[in-house]
């Protein structure tokens, strides 16, 4: 006999002693002299034109190393957003077609934008494991729905859930780079962070210890890692030493840095002479418009974002060097990218607080010059001006969000030294997100499944890229669709057709230009009115695209879609919170947004020196804590920075505490009770505005950073808190108009 149940493949005997039988032993898959390592480093909001070795004025010397011995590409394309990026990237399709249309925070009912990736389109980590690779992320995710996003779970949509051994990072699509919240495999890491602390120093340390690990225990087994920092996305935020090293170095404004930038890159050979730098973005102020005091700012503001950039180069000179010492690197496929394009979310001046672009609340120019010693410390969440996003983005037009090519066309280094022919080369051909995956599986001598744990699978959209240093740049006839919440665009054949729509207006009013990008890379020369024909046939096959890949219905909400009536939010109208709940999101937890609210703390053996956090909402860029201090019962309301605070008592022997939020007619008011008695009023500007649902919700402790200045994380509680209710009125109708509102203004 030679099968057995457990192991219907079993081709050895098994007769009735061990004396009577044969053994067999199946072979490993992955052995090390068949498969490469992997590396697939992820950069941030990083534009074209934002790293040495593309043009940029910022030092980015291990990045520019890696470039020199390895492959540069100019027509690399992404899609404008993180979420849908990151989806394609780890699958090899197209992103409405995994269900990543927009952001992993939403999911509006249809296929195409359920904020996760399906099943049907198995990750790389989950290909190359079943090959016998360990497989390792570290740093963003941002592909999981907001209502899984806590210590219950479900965890399917996590790391670990989609093919990697080991998970630590944060999950939400930006985080504070000195108080972030963060993870490890499925639990929440509460561990203090002291001074000199930065997330991306601690990310590249969790990335070599996971490699440690591996090479320690299965030397010669292959391992993938998936680094994605959070840098360079907002807040910017970075060591001193990194920051003033670039003090003055911006002083002549985004004007002039365009047309340096644009020189460098003529002369590197990234683009021919003659290439046009289009004219300045519409919401861009020439620098000399701008007072001393604004210009000082602004170039404050882009010596942060430099330093934090050059921070982040120092890191992955790191890992790069810890690949080194154990002899890895030159047979190692090391990819790096950036998600999409600069971001432009800054606005004219820049904010101090991002978070205010989130709920829709003004940035004041004298607030913003108030923080100006703070910027890029842990006491700031800062974000640059769109000047310098369109100067990052040099030598394209627009941001993030767009598909102009300063929204989708972004730097892409391939790095394996055992396999470059021609190392340095520059490649000019056009390649898109979606040729990573079959590009990795290729050099691993791994087929992509067919059907994947049961489930039949999309097929891989992508194209392998290889060979990496060919002579003849592989410029195929292709054609690719891009869309961003309205934004639309085909590159096909070296033409592109773009549109960019403005939200809420018909789509059949939206104007498409066309563009020769293979004469005109800059996008500045519309050839729509020469070649109406070629045009229409493009436009008609963008709509069969979209059809094709579940693009459709298009929608150009932006924080809205998170009013929709997807069930997935788990709308509550009560709840029990219990000591040491946390990480709680506005779909897992409460969401305080746009409506009246009650929160109750039931608590023993309360005195004068009780103190620290019954429940806080956020954390320190916005929200509100209720807390007790000196005998007192405080409320901290932080709307984007600006507090309202109430306090009252005495507490000592209370059983009950709690703050009551009413919607008045003119705004808002806050009451504080003890044991049922008022202690304590004040107005509030108005309920918390409805925003990103990035905020969540801490029982009991207050991290990893505060909402009010006067706690210290993690304020712990000092007394006995049995649990916290919280009770809540029926959300404004008014807040999906809100967030409609808050996304035109944004464009």
């Amino acid at each position: 006999m030679s099968q057995t149940p457990s192991e219907p493949d079993f081709v050895g005997t098994v007769g009735r002693t061990v004396a009577e039988s044969t053994p067999h032993w199946p072979a490993e898959p992955g052995q090390r002299r068949d498969r490469p390592d992997v590396v697939v480093v992820v950069l941030d909001d990083v534009g074209f034109g934002q790293l040495g070795c593309y043009g940029a004025p910022i030092d980015t010397p291990h990045v520019d190393a890696l470039a020199a011995r390895g492959v540069r590409f100019t027509n690399f394309h992404a899609t404008a957003m993180c979420s849908p990026t990151r989806a394609s990237l780890l699958t090899g399709r197209n992103h409405h077609s995994v269900g990543v249309g927009y952001l992993a925070d939403f999911d509006t009912g249809f296929p195409g934008y359920r904020g996760r990736v399906t099943p049907r389109a198995a990750t790389l980590a989950e290909v190359l494991r079943e090959a016998g690779y360990g497989t390792y992320a570290v740093g963003k995710w941002h592909l999981a729905p907001p209502g899984d996003l806590s210590s219950a779970g479900p965890f399917r949509h996590w790391p670990t859930g989609r093919g990697f051994d080991r998970y630590y990072g944060f999950l939400w699509g930006e985080d504070d780079q000195y108080a972030p919240e963060l993870w490890e495999d499925q639990g929440n890491v509460s561990a203090s962070r002291g001074p000199g602390y930065h997330l991306s120093e601690d990310l590249v340390d969790h990335a070599i210890g996971y490699l440690g690990d591996h090479l320690s225990a299965t030397p010669d087994r292959p391992f993938f890692l998936y680094l994605a920092f959070g840098a360079c996305h907002a807040p910017h935020q970075a060591p001193a030493g990194h920051i003033e090293r670039y003090r003055g170095a911006f002083d002549t404004g985004w004007d002039a840095a365009r047309q340096a930038q644009l020189r460098r890159q003529i002369d590197a050979g990234l683009f021919p002479a003659g290439t046009a730098l289009p004219p300045s973005n519409p919401d861009v102020p020439s620098w000399s418009e701008l007072d001393p005091d604004e210009q000082r700012l602004c170039a404050r503001m882009q010596e942060v974002f430099a330093g934090f950039t050059s921070h982040t180069d120092d890191q992955i000179g790191r890992l790069v060097a810890f690949l080194r010492e154990q002899g890895r690197l030159d047979d190692t496929l090391l990819v790096l990218l950036s998600d999409n394009g600069a971001s432009g979310e800054g606005g004219r001046l820049g904010s101090a607080n991002e978070y205010r672009y989130f709920l829709g609340q003004p940035d004041e120019r004298q607030d913003t010059l108030d923080a100006f010693d703070a910027l890029g410390g842990p006491d700031a969440h800062n974000h640059y001006p769109s000047g310098w996003a369109q100067a990052g983005n040099t030598p394209f037009r627009y941001y993030k969000k767009h598909t102009y090519a300063g929204g989708i066309r972004v730097p892409f280094i391939v790095h394996r030294p055992a396999c470059d022919r021609e190392p340095g080369r520059i490649r000019h051909d056009f390649r898109h997100v979606t040729d990573v995956v079959p590009t990795i599986l290729a050099a691993a001598g791994v087929e992509p499944p067919a059907v994947h744990q049961g489930v039949p699978q999309i097929p891989v959209h992508g194209r392998d890229m290889r060979p990496f240093a060919d002579p003849q740049p592989r410029d195929e006839d292709r054609t690719q669709y891009f869309e961003m919440g309205g934004n639309r665009a085909l590159w096909q054949d070296g033409w592109k057709a773009v549109t960019n729509h403005v939200p809420g207006r018909p789509y059949d009013l939206d104007r498409w230009e066309l563009y020769d990008v293979r004469a005109d890379p800059t996008e500045t020369d519309d050839r729509s009115l020469e070649q109406p024909d070629r045009l229409a046939r493009m436009i008609e096959r963008w709509w069969e695209d979209a059809e094709r890949y579940g693009v459709l219905p298009l929608d150009d909400r932006a924080q809205s879609r998170a009013y929709t009536g997807d069930p997935h939010r788990r709308e509550r109208a009560v709840f029990r919170l219990l000591p040491g709940a946390r990480q709680l999101t506005s779909s897992a937890g409460p969401d305080f947004a746009a409506r009246s609210f009650t929160v109750e703390a039931h608590v023993h053996d309360v005195d004068t020196s009780t103190s620290g956090t019954l429940l806080s909402y956020g954390r320190r860029p916005a929200g509100f804590v209720l807390y007790l201090r000196g005998g007192q019962l405080v409320f901290d309301y932080n709307v984007a920075g600006r507090h309202t605070v109430v306090a009252g008592g005495p507490v000592a022997g209370s059983r009950s505490l709690g703050v009551e939020i009413a919607d008045e007619a003119d705004g808002a008011t806050a009451a504080l009770r003890v044991d049922g008695v008022e202690v304590a009023r004040s107005a509030l500007p108005s309920t918390f505005p409805a925003g990103f649902g990035c905020l969540t919700t801490q029982v009991g402790t207050s991290t990893p950073s505060p909402v009010s200045a006067q706690l210290a994380p993690p304020a712990v509680f000092t007394g006995r808190l049995r649990h916290v209710e919280v009770r809540l009125g029926p959300q404004a109708t008014s807040a999906a108009g809100e967030h409609y509102a808050a996304a035109v203004r944004a464009e």
